[in-house]
């Protein structure tokens, strides 16, 4: 099996060096995804973070699977403040369905309103 390489027109071209997925061998790995360009851009940590895993629900439709295939998810977040918010939106998002996951705190994103970036690994 190959190597592809996916961008998806509902999120958008990437602006840089990127593609929005690589599937590879009946998984899919996402790169991070922000809610920059969404109407949750300015939002709570806990908004981005829902328009986060709508973009990631638009990428798992395209491949035939959902957020319930989900293997894995690392969140980096710039301010802890909100994380009960947050643990509340990825809980209604997972269902039971819960993933592998990794919590990191950085300095900053790459616009100072986003608060959050999600990159997932989905099983196809």
């Amino acid at each position: 099996m190959t190597l592809q390489r996916h961008n998806y027109e509902a999120l958008g071209l990437p602006v840089g060096p990127y593609v929005h997925a690589v599937s590879y061998q009946g998984t899919l790995f996402t790169s991070g995804l922000t809610a920059f360009g969404t109407t949750a851009q300015e939002g709570t940590l806990a908004e981005q973070a829902d328009a986060i895993l709508e973009q990631l629900s638009v990428i798992a439709e395209q491949h035939n699977t959902s957020l319930k295939k989900l293997i894995k998810v690392t969140l980096f977040v710039t301010d802890m403040r909100d994380i009960i918010g947050l643990r509340e939106t990825l809980q209604q998002h997972y269902g039971d369905e819960l993933p592998a996951s990794s919590l990191i705190k950085v300095d900053g994103l790459f616009a100072p309103e986003l608060l959050i970036e999600i990159e997932a690994t989905i099983a196809v």
